[in-house]
């Protein structure tokens, strides 16, 4: 019965992820409209996502801090509630004003805010959920599938809400959030502290000695989570470009294919989530092979084939890259201890966002001069991605705990 009620704890906490990708991938397909009917270069649109990312990053780590402090719920439901508003001001925006650009920005700093203290914080709390590690690393494996799997809707939700206007799904940001709010507010049961939280010195005294400990790893698991989001959005943006610019496939349609490797990166994601139990040194191979293909996959794509072989080549990349990110998330949540874990994760997800942040703005920037450079570049970050796994993540082999150990 207890694990009855903790699997559907899980599967609110879920619904986090998946809200929360949906608000800002379903943008992606719309990027082009917004920047016919807006009058801005590409560079600019891809700033709806880039500002988005910025303001997580920067607020990402703070919100970690006062989850291990104040309790994760406590800062999860205020988060969603402000993203909320924050989806209002950009949808609200072309409906008040002839120039809605700068608004439309500004809307969508306060989503990034929100959205530093609602999914990042998820992670931590599924380890502070579970006691043994399997159960974590099964519980991981659903957050980032619900994450996926909102990949792989939000194209085709977006497509079909820009079908009405093109800022549809930006109105629609409210209502996924209340969703959310209203399962984590009723459902979710956040396990009690015994302990005190530790002093603001107790805090930096601890974070420091986590680092010093698993410097090395933990860098290593930065970056590459770094690279992986990096390679997705920067490659989405440019699918979704091309679709609409060289195939002519727009609306709808692009959005069912923009959802083929994502669909891909999903499936992975969930069967990886359920395969690598506590199993470090599975979760470091299965780390290095997904994003060795990822990189051969971009080498492919540098030849710019044609639309089916361009699919099939990001299909392939797709199921590395979903390999992957759930062997990613196990390392830091069973790696570091549960005082330091919403911390932690929180730095871990900035990184993620650097990745999201940088992806689109530097595609459409190298896009301009040479598709082939910007394909082999992202190929060469993914077998940077690969030699970081090899080097820096070093399963203990004699230890029954699985810990890590660096070089």
């Amino acid at each position: 019965m207890e694990e009855e009620k903790k699997t559907f704890d899980l599967l609110s906490l879920a619904s986090i992820p998946l809200m929360m990708t949906l608000g800002n991938s379903m943008l992606i397909p719309v990027l082009p409209t917004i920047q016919k009917k807006l009058n801005i270069s590409a560079f600019q649109s891809s700033l709806i996502i880039t500002v988005y990312s910025i303001m997580a990053i920067i607020f990402i780590p703070i919100a970690g801090y006062l989850s291990d402090r104040i309790g994760r719920k406590k800062v999860i439901i205020p988060s969603l509630i402000l993203t909320g508003i924050g989806g209002a001001v950009s949808g609200l925006a072309p409906i008040l004003l002839n120039q809605p650009y700068w608004l439309i920005l500004v809307g969508r700093l306060l989503q990034g805010v929100g959205a530093s203290g609602a999914f990042p914080v998820v992670i931590p709390l599924v380890g502070d959920m579970f006691e043994k590690e399997e159960d974590v690393s099964n519980g991981l494996g659903i957050i980032e599938t619900s994450n996926t799997f909102g990949k792989v809707l939000s194209p085709i939700v977006g497509a079909l809400l820009a079908v009405i206007t093109w800022y549809t799904p930006f109105l629609t940001i409210p209502i996924l959030c209340l969703i959310s709010i209203l399962l984590v507010g009723f459902f979710v049961k956040v396990p009690k502290n015994q302990e005190d939280p530790p002093t603001f010195h107790e805090f930096l005294q601890n974070t420091k000695n986590t680092f010093k400990e698993n410097l090395k790893w933990l860098i290593a698991i930065f970056i590459i989570g770094c690279i992986v989001m990096f390679v997705l959005f920067g490659t989405l943006f440019y699918l979704s470009e091309l679709l609409e610019s060289t195939y002519h496939i727009k609306a709808v349609r692009k959005g069912f294919v923009i959802a083929i490797p994502l669909f891909a990166l999903s499936a992975a994601s969930l069967i990886a989530g359920r395969k690598i139990g506590q199993n470090k040194s599975l979760m470091k191979w299965l780390t290095l092979i997904g994003m060795f293909i990822a990189a051969v996959m971009m080498v492919c794509l540098s030849f710019q084939p044609n639309i089916r072989l361009f699919l099939l080549f990001l299909f392939v990349s797709g199921i590395g890259i979903g390999v992957a990110l759930p062997c990613l998330d196990a390392f830091i949540t069973e790696g570091i201890q549960k005082e330091n874990r919403g911390t932690i994760t929180s730095l871990y997800s900035s990184m993620r966002f650097i990745g999201v942040a940088a992806g689109p703005p530097i595609y459409a920037v190298i896009m301009e001069y040479s598709v082939r450079n910007m394909f082999l570049a992202a190929a060469g970050i993914s077998l940077a991605a690969v030699i970081l796994s090899i080097i820096s993540i070093r399963p203990e082999r004699a230890s029954n705990e699985g810990n890590l150990k660096t070089i």
